[in-house]
């Protein structure tokens, strides 16, 4: 009983330290290099979303290259 009382603490202990240290990188990364995002109506039609389908089409957003002012030509802007 106590070796399965011990063994549990020590997961616990191990859980909460990966969630205390994967919970702030993921948010950085998130906030700073990239993160998902679903497209919806026609507002970058033809591009997004073809032929006025219901369905949502997901795309990755690149933080990095806006921080760098690395925006071309053709090119799709996300504003929140």
């Amino acid at each position: 009983m106590a070796q399965t009382q011990g063994l549990g603490k020590r997961y616990m202990k191990a859980f909460f330290k990966g969630f205390f240290v994967a919970v702030p990188v993921t948010v950085t990364f998130l906030d700073r290099v990239a993160c998902v995002a679903r497209v919806e109506g026609a507002s970058m039609q033809p591009s997004l979303n073809p032929g006025g389908r219901q369905a949502s089409d997901v795309v990755l957003l690149n933080h990095w290259s806006i921080r760098n002012y690395d925006v071309q030509r053709g090119d799709i802007v996300s504003l929140v």
